[in-house]
This record gives structure tokens, sequence and C-alpha cells, in this order.
């Protein structure tokens, strides 16, 4: 976190912004980890700064749902369930699904390229194991789709869940056993929409999302049963 936060300073950002960053970037990649408390002490002193950013960072995060303020114990982690899982993934499915079926008539001769190459870049990444890099290349690919559509709005929608999408594909993705099956689901998805075929398209881009679903919940109740053990 203390290197996040390094180079995020060499660009110049105003240094709240910087912690807020840091810290959510933490959050989103399970370095901080769901129901880990949040104590402005320990953070200031971990980044290095004073206690007035951390708070303010804070803060921020709770509006974004990534924090949760527990009476008589402060800020923690906000806890990854499968209600709120679901209720991200649902609204996602939705959107992916249309996307799908839109660049299939608007995506350029260009795009396609980008998307060709993106699927390679993914599946290189997935190659070296680093989860980090696997999830960058994911969210790269999925925002060429997303771009296709051409729609403003669309886009604006699938912007505003992207946070805690990553937190959720984060999840997945560290889940080794699971790379290969996103590599075919991709190639799914991009050879549909080279062929204009928006049924393929959609239901693949739908398939993407359940896997992930359900993949998650194993996580999610492998995790529960360990706490109770």
């Amino acid at each position: 976190m203390q290197d996040f936060l390094q180079s995020e300073m060499n660009e110049f950002l105003p240094l709240r912004d910087v912690v807020f960053n840091t810290l959510r970037q933490a959050i989103l990649t399970g370095e901080l980890k769901p129901g880990e408390r949040l104590m402005e002490i320990h953070l200031a002193n971990r980044l290095g700064v004073s206690r007035t950013p951390i708070r303010e960072a804070i803060h921020k995060l709770e509006l974004e749902g990534l924090v949760t303020m527990i009476p008589r114990r402060g800020a923690e982690v906000a806890q990854i369930t499968e209600k709120s899982m679901s209720d991200v993934l649902e609204v996602r499915r939705a959107l992916d699904a249309l996307c799908a079926e839109l660049a299939c008539d608007r995506i350029t001769e260009a795009g396609l390229e980008s998307l060709r190459q993106s699927c390679d870049a993914f599946e290189a990444a997935v190659k070296t194991g680093d989860a980090k890099k696997i999830a960058q290349a994911d969210v790269a690919l999925h925002d060429i789709i997303v771009q296709a559509t051409g729609n403003q709005r669309l886009i604006q929608l699938v912007n505003n869940l992207s946070e805690q999408m990553y937190r959720y594909r984060f999840e997945y993705i560290k889940d080794s056993s699971q790379h290969e099956n996103l590599v075919e689901e991709h190639r799914i998805i991009y050879q549909s929409i080279v062929g204009k075929d928006k049924e393929t398209a959609a239901e693949a881009a739908r398939t993407h999302i359940d896997n992930q679903k359900k993949a998650i919940i194993r996580r999610i109740r492998l995790d529960s049963g360990n706490l109770r053990a």
C-alpha cells in the first residue's frame, strides 16, 4: 500500500485524493480484507500522513459502500455478502448483455482489432498468474465493448458500477481454477461480436456474469464456514 501511495504522489494529486485512492485500491484488491478495522492512527502511521486525510478518505469510502461504520467499533472494510454481490451483478448482467448486443452493430474495425488484442493481452496476463494484472486486462477488455456502444448514458451506468464490480471480479480472478473459463468466455464474446451475432453475444455476456456469481458465492460460503470452524 505504501508503494501505491508513492506512485500516486508522483502524479501531483492532492494528498486527500492520494490517500483515498490508496485505501480504495487496497480494499478492491483485498489487501485490506472484509471486516478489517480501519484505525485512523494505524493507517496514518502506515502511510506517513496525518489523520485528517485518513478520516476524509474513510468517509468517502463509506459513501461508496466500501466501508461500514459499526457502533462502538468504528470503520471497517465492508463485507462481501451474497446480497450485496447479487445486487451488483444482477444489474451488471443486464448492462453487459445490452453492451454486447449494441457492440455487434456499432463497433468499428479499429474497435474489433482492439478487442482482439485485448483478448490476447488477457491470455498473456493469465499466464503470469498475477491477479492484479489479470484484473486490469479484464477491465480493459470489457471497457472496449462498453465504449463501442457509443451510448453515453449506458457507459455512465456501467462506470458507476465499475468500482464495486472490480471488487467482486477480483475475488473471482483470485481463483486460478476459473482462469481458463474466463479466457474461453472472452473468446466467445469476441467471436460473436465479430460475427454480429447479437443473441449469442448477449447470452455469452450473461453466462460470463453468472459464472462469476456462482464462483464468488462458493468463496463467500467457504470463508463463512472457515470463520465458524
